[in-house]
């Protein structure tokens, strides 16, 4: 149905809030940078409406630091836009903070704790080889 795929991944020992709330910070990213992924807003029984979704659905894994690593270099070796979130951007309180600390960490660190991708499915397996489904 689609020609591609989101994939997110986080790592694997992050507390279940980590996990969560890096997926929805990532999953913002993507669909930031991808309008078209939005559908038309969501009507109920009562007429009541909500707001879109992303019309495409979306795979999460999880790895461990090495992983994530690894997916965020093949990404970029591959030309593939990536959304990244870095451990220390727990401890930030706001945007411009974010892009600071992010700013002081290179991809070759083992502190990625999320990344996200959209691109052909074939390539979104080839760059997320390692990491499995989140469970």
């Amino acid at each position: 149905m689609f020609d591609t795929k989101i994939a997110i991944v986080v790592r694997e020992d992050l507390a279940t809030w980590q996990k969560l709330n890096v997926t929805a910070f990532l999953m913002s990213g993507i669909a930031g940078a991808n309008p078209d992924l939005i559908g038309e807003a969501y009507r109920d029984k009562d007429g009541r409406t909500h707001l879109p979704m992303s019309v495409q659905p979306v795979i999460v894994l999880s790895g461990a630091a090495n992983v994530l690593t690894n997916v965020r270099n093949r990404a970029f070796e591959r030309g593939v836009n990536t959304v990244a979130y870095i451990e220390e951007m727990f401890a930030t309180g706001h945007d411009a903070a974010n892009r600071a600390v992010f700013a002081d960490h290179g991809a070759d660190e083992t502190n990625t704790v999320g990344i996200a991708l959209r691109a052909d499915k074939k390539i979104v397996d080839k760059i997320t080889k390692g990491a499995k489904m989140h469970g």
